[in-house]
């Protein structure tokens, strides 16, 4: 198993967008082939962090997502320019990604 957690953090008045959309992608994740899990986690302590938690079968299974259409089309909306999109962006992000060991 492979866990990949995105750390997005983002300015507070984007919180609400990004929630709608991950939101709006969270369904499209249960047809990704090896995708076990998807959270979208938005911490409530710190204004400017929401995480992405997925959980996969294996890295090849997330690695097929990362190189697929699919995921080029789920993130093309990054690119877009315009102040409205343009606050809607992370500030920054931190990908963490983990090999399962352990699991009960």
């Amino acid at each position: 198993m492979y866990v990949v957690m995105n750390e997005l953090y983002i300015p507070k008045e984007a919180k609400e967008p990004m929630k709608k959309r991950f939101g709006a992608s969270a369904n499209n994740m249960k047809e990704v082939p090896g995708c076990i899990e998807f959270m979208f986690l938005d911490n409530e302590k710190e204004d400017g962090k929401q995480v992405v938690f997925t959980k996969w079968e294996s890295k090849l299974d997330y690695e097929n997502w990362v190189n697929s259409d699919a995921f080029r089309k789920a993130h093309s909306e990054r690119g877009k320019s315009g102040e409205a999109k343009k606050q809607e962006q992370p500030s920054n992000n931190e990908l963490n990604a983990y090999e399962v060991v352990h699991h009960t």
